[in-house]
């Protein structure tokens, strides 16, 4: 098999990284990379920052020969965690005796339209739809200058009817972006379907803008095959797909940062993956040397979705989040403001208090400029009545504390039911980590803090300040479908795909978890361009019914998934 050239790009807070690999059958070496200053005004040019890094290391043209190139970013969680992701009007259909709102977050009710109008659980209609209710909210959301919108009825995958008039309602008076939630999953769970809707359109402007700047700048080197997106299952698809379904990739840095440890790292064995970046701590675990997965699907901000996820958590924690001092103490985060002094920041941050500390008994030295570090942090403990010392030990204390806190809930809600990883479709032991890995630009500069914080050893990999990077270059296509067969019907439909078709009355479980495997083989070859990836029915479910006049039928249910994992590990000087 010949040699293919591979290119990852990490869109961070504060970094873009870009990693470009060699692979040829099981062996993957790393050729170049390097780190770029993100700039959110204007991505594009960030992108082109660490093509030129790339181009310059290698000393010639690679990047001519690239055969794929895979996108991670964080962008979109930090803007989740932060508080900055856009505004969403959302409106729902749940039919009589539901409330929806108990399903909702003060912040989704902040622009909530209950339309009236209810299907059971078969689709069939037992209250008539009133679309002229959410055109009138509509309007108003025009007014107010919201731009996205979700509409999600309570069983939309088994008819999406009541929410294509809702999604028709609103487009006639409200130039949005429109969610439908019967398109990005065909799972039943209303509630978690609400949040998946919500946090689509939440994300879906900033979403764009990044793949707007990535293949802009791209198409600037003359590289001119269609990128793929990290999702946040560990597998990836092509941005053309990708676009439609941006909920999908909200925690797609995290995944890179596993798939860059699945590729880094030696023996994963039991244990906790760190990647400490500007702006947030993601973290993730591994049992028996593969990742863990979240079998109840993506949580943003305690929200339950229906996304397919990694098991991982993101807390607001960075090596350039602000410190402020208020009645409560010293804090760390979650704001972002820019780099930090050592940088040319404008305000002292968590690297900046490590600065201060430098150097630890292990020997780890301050980078950047550590001189403004030191007079910002000693600025901070003037105005406060500390001393620079004390400041900064409170600063890092606290950020530790926040890491070191959201990591037992991970670990204890992971272990609080079956664990379940990529490697293994089936339950297997507890996961208790008994190491940490340590990946991310500020790594080495938390190394000693966190091995003292958490009890436990910590490594940190070759390549670490670029394993999201590597992650990404390296991550091969997934993807999953829900199909639902009503042999009463006779119809077939798999609601991710908007797809309906016909069927007999005597279709068959068999017959549906081989028609199951057909479109997502044929959805694999048009989302990420891979027709060869395996697929597997993962779950299938037959039951008998009957309709209202008494004949029976069968309700058949089969989901099909291609699972995620890596192309080869990096081979190690």
């Amino acid at each position: 098999m010949r040699e293919k050239i591979l290119l990852g790009i990490d869109a961070g807070g504060t970094h873009t990284d870009a990693a470009l690999l060699a692979s040829q059958d099981d062996s993957v070496s790393l050729l170049a990379s390097v780190k770029a200053a993100t700039r959110h005004e204007d991505l594009a040019s960030s992108v082109r920052e660490a093509l030129v890094g790339l181009k310059t290391a290698l000393g010639t043209n690679k990047l001519a020969a690239i055969d794929a190139v895979t996108l991670g970013t964080t962008l979109a969680v930090n803007a989740l965690a932060q508080g900055r992701a856009d505004a969403v009007g959302l409106v729902l259909s749940a039919g009589p005796g539901l409330d929806p709102r108990n399903f909702s977050t003060d912040k989704m009710n902040d622009h909530m339209c209950v339309m009236p109008g209810g299907l059971d659980h078969r689709g069939m209609e037992v209250e008539s739809p009133q679309p002229e209710t959410a055109a009138r909210e509509a309007a108003h959301w025009r007014d107010a200058g919201i731009g996205a919108v979700a509409v999600v009825g309570k069983f939309s995958p088994r008819n999406p009817a009541h929410e294509n008039l809702m999604a028709q309602a609103v487009a006639g008076v409200c130039p949005c972006s429109l969610t439908m939630g019967h398109r990005l999953s065909g799972a039943l769970n209303f509630p978690r379907r609400i949040a998946t809707a919500y946090y689509n359109a939440a994300v879906e402007r900033l979403h764009h803008n990044f793949l707007d700047a990535v293949e802009v700048a791209l198409a600037d080197f003359g590289i001119r095959v269609t990128p793929r997106l990290l999702k946040s299952d560990g597998g990836a698809a092509l941005t053309t797909h990708s676009r439609h379904q941006p909920v999908q990739s909200i925690l797609s840095g995290p995944a890179a940062s596993v798939m860059g440890a699945m590729a880094l790292c030696p023996d994963t064995g039991c244990s906790l993956l760190l990647d400490i970046g500007g702006t947030t701590t993601d973290m993730a675990l591994f049992a028996d040397g593969s990742p863990v997965i979240d079998h109840d699907g993506m949580r943003i901000n305690g929200r339950r979705t229906l996304v397919r996820a990694l098991a991982s958590m993101s807390v607001g924690v960075g090596g350039d989040s602000v410190i402020t001092v208020c009645e409560h103490g010293v804090r760390v985060g979650p704001l972002r403001e820019g780099p930090a002094l050592a940088f040319g920041g404008t305000r002292p941050t968590l690297l900046d208090a490590l600065n201060a500390l430098s150097p630890c008994s292990s020997g780890q030295l301050p980078v950047g400029n550590a001189t403004a570090s030191r007079r910002g942090v000693e600025a901070v403990a003037l105005e406060s009545g500390m001393t620079p010392a004390a400041l900064a030990r409170l600063a890092v204390n606290n950020a530790l504390t926040r890491i070191v806190t959201a990591a037992r809930a991970l670990i204890d809600s992971v272990n609080s039911r079956p664990v379940y990883t990529l490697a293994a479709l089936r339950a297997v032991r507890s996961a208790h980590p008994e190491r940490i890995w340590l990946v991310g630009g500020p790594a080495a500069c938390l190394g000693e803090h966190l091995a003292a914080a958490f009890a436990l050893p910590v490594e940190i990999p070759p390549h670490a300040n670029v394993a999201n990077a590597v992650g990404a270059a390296l991550t091969l296509p997934t993807a999953s479908l829900e199909l639902y067969a009503d042999t009463g019907k006779r119809i077939l439909r798999v609601p991710t795909l908007d797809s309906t078709e016909p069927i007999p009355s005597d279709y068959t479980l068999d017959a549906a978890k081989n028609r199951a495997k057909e479109l997502l083989r044929a959805h694999l070859a048009e989302a990420s361009g891979d027709s060869a990836v395996p697929v597997e029915v993962v779950e299938s479910d037959i039951f008998a019914v009957l309709d209202d006049s008494g004949r029976s039928s069968k309700d058949i249910r089969v989901t099909a998934r291609a699972l995620p994992g890596i192309v080869g590990r990096l081979r190690q000087p």
